[in-house]
This record gives structure tokens, sequence and C-alpha cells, in this order.
């Protein structure tokens, strides 16, 4: 985003956030730039259940994502097109060439030349779910030689862990499932992704444990690709208003997640 369509984005986030209630319609403009299709694109990625997941039983996209994507779309006045990504990697790739409108992945510095962000609407620890045996007590712990880390490739966790990480290997896998069977099969001694996501890969293993812990806060948010400058400011202005009016709040609760928290209000 140019330094003049940035300035653009945040008056019109500024002045519809400032409004009383939801934002008001999308112009015929905005919602062109926000569902140039004429559906909006819903980005959601299931390998992370704090973002979204896909339930066994009906095959429906479910989760956080879904519900606000869902409830973006019927603002905006335009039907909503859930599209399922089971790699984050891909899905990032995916935003070079349009082929969605609108997803949530969580705010990291090296994604701001593909993608555009709104303000956060969710916030939740990054931490480490830890091998039975390994001798990992705390998220420091885990920063020694020798000690190999698991993460998803292209992940804002790996993002992350690649640039602070001063004596650790961080061991790449293609997605989430890939990056625990690495733990559980020996290979690393930790994997990193969310509390809530590794508390319940943690009973599946018996003798696997959470730090108490935590060596970052993932801050979720729902993104854009980039040149979209009105929908942007849409956009925001609707997240902020599902903050306020608990639509963040009960798709957290719906979607029954522990240790995840509603982003505070934008500044």
């Amino acid at each position: 985003m140019t330094r003049i369509t940035a300035i653009l984005a945040a008056a019109m986030w500024a002045s519809l956030a400032g409004c009383a209630g939801a934002p008001p319609a999308a112009s015929p403009s905005t919602r062109a730039e926000l569902a140039p299709t004429g559906a909006l694109r819903v980005a959601v990625f299931t390998g992370n259940p704090v973002i979204g997941s896909r339930d066994k039983a009906s095959g429906r996209v479910t989760g956080t994502t879904a519900t606000l994507g869902r409830a973006l779309a019927a603002q905006a006045g335009v039907p909503a097109d859930i599209r399922e990504y089971t790699a984050v990697a891909k899905l990032m790739d995916d935003a070079k060439t349009g082929a969605w409108d609108v997803a949530v992945v969580a705010v990291d510095p090296a994604r701001r030349n593909v993608i555009d962000y709104a303000p956060p609407h969710i916030v939740v620890d990054l931490t480490y779910l830890v091998a039975p045996g390994a001798p990992i007590a705390s998220a420091a712990d885990a920063d020694r030689a020798g000690v190999r880390i698991a993460a998803a490739r292209g992940a804002a966790t790996t993002l992350f862990l690649e640039r602070t990480l001063k004596n650790a290997t961080v061991v790449t896998a293609e997605n989430e499932p890939a990056a625990f069977a690495l733990l559980r099969e020996g290979k690393t001694q930790a994997y990193a992704q969310n509390r809530f996501l590794l508390l319940g890969l943690a009973d599946s293993l018996p003798g696997a444990r959470v730090v108490d812990d935590r060596f970052s806060v993932a801050e979720l948010a729902l993104a854009l690709p980039k040149g979209r400058p009105a929908a942007l400011g849409y956009v925001s202005a609707f997240v902020e208003s599902a903050k306020r009016s608990g639509t963040v709040a009960r798709a957290i609760g719906d979607a029954g997640l522990r240790g995840v928290a509603v982003a505070p209000a934008a500044r």
C-alpha cells in the first residue's frame, strides 16, 4: 500500500468506526473493491482451530473466520463464498493472485508486502508443546543449542521464531498436522503454535505438556490483498464494530476456544 492509499484507508476507518452501531452498507464502489467477483471470497485456514475448522459430520467449514466472514458479507450486501485452506503458505501464495478477498492470519511484518491488515480482533498466546521427557520447562529453555522446534512453513509462529531464536533450530513442515507429527515421531523436542491448538494436541500425546509461559502473543486480523484501500477501510470499521457489539466474543465462544480473547479496541 502506498502512503497515499494508507492515509485514505485510515481516514475511512476512523470515519466509519466513529459512527454509532454497525458500519453502513458498502457503497457500490467499495463493494466492487471488496468483492470484485460479486461474492465475498473468504479464505479460511482450517489447520488452526482458532481461525477455522471443518466439521467432520457435515463437512461445513466453521469457526471464527467463517462466522465473521459471513457477517461481513451480509453487512456489505454480497453472498459469502467460504474457501478452505489447509496450509497457510498456500493461502499467502494465493493472496498474490487475488484468489480470495478476505482471510484471517496472524499479524506479522513479513507479510505486509503481500497483504494489508484490519485491526486485530483475536489475541492468543504463542508457546510450545514439549515432547515427553524433553527437559524444557519454559519458553526460554527451548532456545538452546541442539533443540529442534517443529513449526508449519509460512506460519506467523515460524516467521517469528526464525527471526528471534538464537540457538535452537526451527524444523519446518508443510502444515500443522505435519509439524505435530515431527514432535510425535521424536524428530523434534518441541512444537510451536498457539496455546489453544497445543492444549488439544497435548491430550492426544501422553507425557507431552504445554509450557506455562509464552514466547509471544499472536494477533489475528482480517487481511485483504494489497491495493484495496476502500475495502480495507470498510473491513476495519466492521472489525471494530464486531468487537464492540460482542460478535467476536460470541464467535470465540461458539467455537469453544480456550485461552483466546477479543483484541483490545484499536487506537
